[in-house]
């Protein structure tokens, strides 16, 4: 999908490259009224655009929809890019695409959140960009909070509601050999050396039941079956399954 031609009905290998002298020209020309050059620059960058998507390929969204999002971005900067700055147009761009697709990833996110706190984590998102074009530098968290007048705390469980979720094999680390992936990371605290020895006790002893009492055993714990449900599938009454049950734990308890 990264390396298809053709996206939204744009063929990628065609798209024109504008010069800096081309791009300084219709930006004029925009300014001036000129409806047909805004047409240019829009169509003289998508290769911004696409150069930017493909750090979001990852994420199982498909790069159509990621591309027009891109575009949204695209021509919002176009639309509020000024020449009397002495910055680049793509510098500019660039993180107001990715602020537009990262948008659409946070409202499409299968994680809900409220919409007053994503409404505040916007606003930390809409100060922290202002204030990192006024001070030339990312803002700490305590000026953004100090900018909207909020407690500190609000604003960092604000910015940490909207945080996409990754996978447990995301890799982090690479150095050519294997990767080092997040859940390498994790700690497993219920995963130790005596849990691991308990469940291979249990497996024994377990096999040491009769098949009644293992197949009551599995479909109460292992399948989450009530008693009246076991009842039902093997034919005997509630009463018996539960002396059943009690007996096939104190058989094994004598094993483990």
């Amino acid at each position: 999908m990264v390396n298809k031609v053709e996206i939204c009905g744009v063929n990628t290998s065609k798209l024109p490259v504008l010069t800096a002298a081309e791009m300084k020209q219709l930006f004029q020309e925009l300014r001036a009224g000129d409806p047909s050059a805004r047409a240019k620059l829009i169509n003289g960058n998508l290769r911004l655009v696409l150069s930017v998507i493909q750090r979001f390929t990852n994420r199982g969204e498909y790069v159509d929809d990621l591309f027009q999002i891109g575009c949204i971005g695209l021509i919002k900067a176009i639309d509020n890019f000024d020449l009397n700055q002495n910055v680049k147009f793509s510098t500019y761009a660039v993180p107001m695409i990715i602020g537009e697709i990262r948008r659409y990833l946070r409202d499409n996110n299968p994680i809900r959140v409220s919409r007053s706190l994503r409404d505040v984590a916007y606003k930390a998102l809409q100060v922290r960009d202002n204030l990192a074009n006024r001070y030339g530098r990312e803002p700490s968290v305590t000026e953004i909070a100090k900018e909207l007048d909020m407690p500190r705390e609000e604003v960092v469980f604000a910015l940490d509601s909207i945080q996409e979720p990754i996978s447990l094999f995301e890799p982090i680390y690479h150095d050519g050999g294997d990767p080092i992936f997040v859940m390498d990371q994790i700690s497993d605290e219920k995963n130790s050396d005596s849990s691991w020895l308990e469940g291979i006790a249990i497996r024994d002893a377990i096999h040491k039941l009769s098949e009644r009492e293992k197949l009551i055993l599995t479909l109460r714990f292992f399948e989450g079956k009530t008693q009246m449900e076991v009842a039902e599938e093997i034919g005997i009454s509630q009463a018996q399954v539960s002396r059943l049950e009690k007996a096939a734990l104190g058989h094994m308890r004598k094993y483990i």
